[in-house]
């Protein structure tokens, strides 16, 4: 059987650091729909800061799976956010200009 939580140390600050950015992220963008706040505000600068959550997740995640032998599911899907939010950084800055 699989298992299902990290191990190390590693993996389960990876973990945290992605559950904190999404939870920063979904925060932020709901309170945007529901007209409480504006992309145009301040808040939005420190916000995109949570960016570099994902890099670090990334980097731990990596490091835990080979060097550390951690190959539990939290830890391979932090894995998947933490590129799929890098590959956003990178889209967002080709394709849309500000």
């Amino acid at each position: 059987m699989k298992e299902v939580k990290p191990k190390t140390w590693q993996g389960k600050l990876s973990v945290w650091l992605n559950v904190i950015f999404l939870i920063v992220i979904i925060v932020s963008v709901s309170l945007v729909a529901l007209n409480v706040l504006s992309f145009d505000d301040t808040w939005w600068d420190v916000t995109v800061n949570v960016f570099v959550f994902p890099i670090i997740a990334l980097i731990l995640g990596i490091k835990a799976i080979t060097k550390k032998g951690d190959n539990s599911l939290l830890v391979k899907i932090s894995i998947c956010i933490s590129i799929l939010a890098i590959l956003f950084i990178l889209l967002h800055s080709l394709f849309i200009s500000d």
